[in-house]
């Protein structure tokens, strides 16, 4: 890796190089170091590039190919979790509990997964990143109790998801398809969710070429966005409510 771009962490505005010279090996490493500032994420994300590194490791910068990606109008869920949910008596709110999404993302286990890439580093910058408006979580309750969410950075009409996580069975698809709906309402067509893998396959996601998904970034993330708190906007829909036809 030594060969890769290396970012100074004391200069936030210096550009990345662009991801189609990210490697093949390992898949999408595009550049090494740099910084997590509000600066620096959000020209990474503008480029469609993510950190995603582990604990004593340099911030590792990605631009994968190809790139999973959902339609905000083509997040699939089961019949049989579709009909739990009706019964299931849960609401979704947005940016209430920021933080406590990416700490629950952060520490449930995961099978087959040992320890974490969302580092409190990590946490700090994109607690950061949701003071100022640009970072936002879908978060899925049963009365009180935070039962499953999602998290990610919006610029423009782009929404870049970073993780979710389920407390209880079937929470983070439920955050997952929350969210898209918001998204489809407010028009913004597509949610990044990075790396492909067979659970997100599962739920309607699609793998793009990179050049394909770069192109429609640079669209979407330079047009007018949604800056600010999603809480009024979202309101507090009932969950139950994804069992009804997406309106077109």
């Amino acid at each position: 890796m030594a060969h890769r771009p290396y970012l100074l962490p004391d200069d936030p505005h210096a550009p990345f190089p662009p991801g189609a010279e990210a490697l093949r090996e390992p898949e999408g490493l595009l550049a090494i170091g740099g910084d997590l500032s509000p600066t620096r994420l959000l020209a990474a994300y503008r480029a469609g590039i993510f950190p995603w590194y582990s604990a004593g490791q340099p911030i590792l910068w990605w631009c994968p190919d190809p790139r999973m990606v959902f339609r905000t109008d083509a997040v699939r869920l089961s019949s049989r979790l579709l009909r739990d949910l009706r019964h299931r008596g849960w609401h979704a709110r947005a940016d209430t509990a920021f933080d406590a999404v990416v700490q629950a993302c952060a520490t449930i286990p995961r099978p087959g997964q040992e320890g974490t890439w969302i580092t409190p580093q990590m946490r700090q910058a994109y607690s950061r990143l949701h003071r100022l408006g640009h970072a936002h979580s879908v978060e899925v309750f049963e009365g009180d109790v935070l039962v499953g969410g999602i998290y990610g950075v919006a610029i423009g009409r782009m929404f870049f998801g970073e993780s979710m996580f389920s407390a209880r069975s079937g929470g983070s698809k439920a955050a997952l398809a929350m969210l898209a709906r918001h998204l489809h309402r407010l028009g913004w067509p597509l949610l990044d969710a990075q790396v492909e893998n067979p659970h997100l396959y599962s739920l309607g996601g699609e793998a793009w070429p990179r050049p394909r998904f770069l192109e429609a970034v640079a669209a979407l993330a330079a047009q007018p966005g949604d800056n600010g708190s999603w809480t009024a906007a979202f309101g507090a829909p009932e969950v139950a409510a994804l069992a009804a036809p997406l309106a077109r």
